[in-house]
Parts: C-alpha cells; sequence; structure tokens
C-alpha cells in the first residue's frame, strides 16, 4: 500500500506539471539578431523599437539585438546598423534600457573585432555576450568567452552546427566549453535538422557537463521540419532553462520557436501574451511579404538532409521557387 501511494503521489506531481511554471526558466527573444539575417539587419527605427518595447511590455527576460561584426569584414553601407551593434546607435533607438529586460548582443567568431569594439560592462547598454563559433573555432571562441567575463558582462555561447560534428568531438568540445569562464551553454539545432529524440539526448548530454560545472544549458532551434517548438519544449523538459524564440518565428530561411508560442506555454504569470501579439500584427506580419520566412518546401528538404539552408534561399529567391522536386534533385545530386 505505501508503494501503491507514492507511486500515485508521484503520477499525480507529474500530471499537476502542465498547469505550473518553472521560475528560473529565462525567456531570449533574438527577433532582430536572427530575423536581421533576411533583411541584412536594415530594420526601420521604429520597427526595432517597437519589438525592444514588446518585449519590455511582456516581461521577456532576455532580447538580443544583432551582431558585434566586424567593420572590416563587413561593409557598413551593406547593412543595417544591428549587424554592428555600436552603442551609439544602439542608444539612439532604445535610449539606456532603464528597464527590467536584459540586452544582449551575438559576437561571431573570427567575424568580431571584440577585443576592441566590445566595450567594459560600465560603459554599454549590454548584459549578456552571446558568442557564436563553430567547433574548428573554440580556442577563438574561449579567449573572447574570457574577455567578455573579464569586462563584466555575463555570457553564452552558441556552437553551431552540432547536427555535423562526430560525437566524440562534440563530448570534447562541450566539456571544454564547461570548464571555461561561459554562464551559459546552448544547444543549438542550426539546420532545423534534430528531432525530438535527438534533442533529448543531446538535452541530457549537455546539461550533464554544465550542471558540473556550475553552468547554465540553453537552446536555439530552427523550424526547417516544423519542429523549432516542439524541441524547444523538450529541452525544456529536460531541464534547459534559457530559451530563444523570436516573434511570429521571424529568423534566418525556416525562422525559429515562435515567441508566442512560448510564452503560452510557459504558464508564467510574468510574462504577457499580449504586447507580443500588438507587435506581431502592427509590425511583425508586414514584413512577411518581402523577408518571405516561416517553412517551406525547400527549408524542409535542406533539414531532412542536414544542410545549411542557404540553398534554399538562394532557390527561393529564384524563377523557378515552386519547382521543389528541381531543387530536390540539385541538392541531393551535389551530395550523391
Amino acid at each position: 500500500m505505501a508503494k501503491e501511494n507514492e507511486t500515485n503521489n508521484e503520477i499525480r506531481r507529474d500530471s499537476e506539471g502542465w498547469i505550473t511554471y518553472r521560475p528560473e526558466i529565462k525567456v531570449l527573444d533574438c527577433t532582430i539578431r536572427d530575423g536581421g539575417l533576411m533583411n541584412d539587419h536594415l530594420f526601420d527605427d521604429k520597427v526595432a523599437k517597437a519589438i525592444y518595447q514588446a518585449c519590455v511590455d511582456a516581461g521577456v527576460d532576455y532580447m538580443e539585438l544583432g551582431y558585434k561584426a566586424d567593420k572590416k569584414i563587413f561593409a557598413q553601407n551593406k547593412f543595417g546598423i544591428w549587424k554592428f551593434c555600436t552603442e551609439s546607435d544602439i542608444r539612439k533607438v532604445i535610449g539606456d534600457n532603464d528597464t527590467t529586460l536584459k540586452l544582449a548582443t551575438m559576437a561571431d567568431a573570427e567575424k568580431c573585432n571584440y577585443k576592441n569594439d566590445i566595450l567594459p560592462r560600465e560603459e554599454s547598454v549590454f548584459d549578456l555576450i552571446r558568442v557564436a563559433t563553430y567547433i574548428h573555432q573554440i580556442p577563438i571562441a574561449l579567449d573572447m568567452i574570457k574577455d567578455a567575463t573579464d569586462k563584466g558582462y555575463e555570457t553564452s555561447v552558441n556552437l553551431m552546427a552540432i547536427s555535423t560534428v562526430p560525437e566524440y568531438e562534440l563530448d570534447v568540445a562541450i566539456e571544454t566549453l564547461a570548464k571555461s569562464e561561459v554562464g551559459t551553454i546552448y544547444l543549438v539545432d542550426s539546420f532545423g535538422s534534430l528531432y525530438g529524440e535527438q534533442m533529448q539526448y543531446l538535452a541530457r548530454k549537455y546539461l550533464k557537463a554544465a550542471k558540473a560545472m556550475g553552468k547554465e544549458v540553453g537552446v536555439h532551434t530552427h523550424n526547417n521540419q516544423e519542429l523549432a517548438y516542439s524541441n524547444t519544449i523538450t529541452s525544456l523538459i529536460e531541464g534547459v532553462n534559457y530559451l530563444d524564440a523570436t516573434i511570429d518565428g521571424m529568423g534566418r530561411g525556416a525562422g525559429n520557436c515562435q515567441l508566442e508560442l512560448l510564452l503560452g506555454f510557459l504558464h508564467n504569470p510574468k510574462y504577457r501574451l499580449r504586447p507580443i501579439l500588438k507587435c506581431l500584427t502592427d509590425h511583425i506580419r508586414p514584413l512577411k511579404a518581402n523577408l518571405n520566412w516561416g517553412f517551406q518546401i525547400p527549408y524542409m528538404l535542406t533539414g531532412l538532409l542536414n544542410q545549411h539552408p542557404r540553398s534554399a534561399m538562394k532557390f527561393l529567391a529564384g524563377d523557378n521557387k515552386d519547382d521543389f522536386l528541381q531543387f530536390y534533385d540539385e541538392i541531393t545530386e551535389e551530395n550523391s
């Protein structure tokens, strides 16, 4: 009888989970940063300010504004201000951010002059530096993480394209990052190719290494197979606390986990859905006709084949964008 009662209690606790919330979860909006990959970061100031205000009003924890790109590599006349995120440009649009929302920017390994362009924290409007790296760039990423930490920032790292990395190398990479100064290690499905079972397995792997060193784990997903939201929830259930999302899923190619879906799922009373829906209606959805992000068959195909979506983006910009069989034959022939 005691064992039966114990089992019943466990079932009751599990069943209650869907109507409660985990207060340690943090939501990061990356609409401007990931969405900027669809328009060369050429957001109108009014739109950017509206997204910022929506995140403030919705109780979102972090907002990622764009990249700290090296101006010697990327021409300023070809990109918007969100590609470079200079302190002066950011403050002109959103002010000094006297709110509870924390601001983040992404620094790509080998594409950022981080020693000079990332100022000491006390001189910056940013709170979090997000380092993005491929596995072969980890030595540079480690130096970037240390530099940002020494300057007083919170730090996270996005290890990209892990679906193409041999497991032994991935294990070493995760352990190495966990031993660094970084605060959060992100599980990233760069190509939108991972399934729920794989996300579960990887989340457990990341959490084991990270928790042993007192680190957090985050998740960043892409929607090539319409799994961005479910894969984010799968990771959350496993214990991942930092969750990336974008308004209306706006992001590179197939886009990301939809912020409005995620906030609705979390049940945390500090999050408010209405400001996000208003921003989506007034500012984000009108952009979609021209920027054309979201699930489409070519993105699905690159996801299935575990390929970068750049070929799908190029195909969809061409004259035969509805000839999906042609695209499939092209990308499978290239890899035969």
